[in-house]
């Protein structure tokens, strides 16, 4: 079975080797039709604390490492860039 692969933002990396990651998705109602926005937080491993809070990264499902993470990052898909670091590569 092919592992699942999801994206999502950082909203916590205060735990050791651990990062909070908050996956969206939407989902139409059943009766009205409205387009809503559901989320969910997965505990990812991140074997040396390089994801910062507010990156968004994707994560793959492993085999569980602790009671909550069953999660790992991957790759980091954005990050935010300050100006002077855009002046800087400019």
């Amino acid at each position: 079975m092919p592992k699942r692969v999801l994206q999502g933002q950082i909203v916590s990396d205060k735990t050791d080797k651990t990062v909070t990651v908050l996956v969206e998705r939407r989902v139409k109602h059943p009766l009205y039709g409205k387009i809503m926005r559901r989320s969910k937080k997965y505990h990812a491993h991140d074997e040396a604390n390089e994801y910062k809070e507010g990156e968004t990264v994707r994560i793959e499902e492993i085999a569980p490492i602790s009671k909550t993470k069953t999660w790992k990052v991957i790759a980091r898909v954005n990050t935010h860039a300050t100006p002077e670091e855009v002046q800087a590569e400019a």
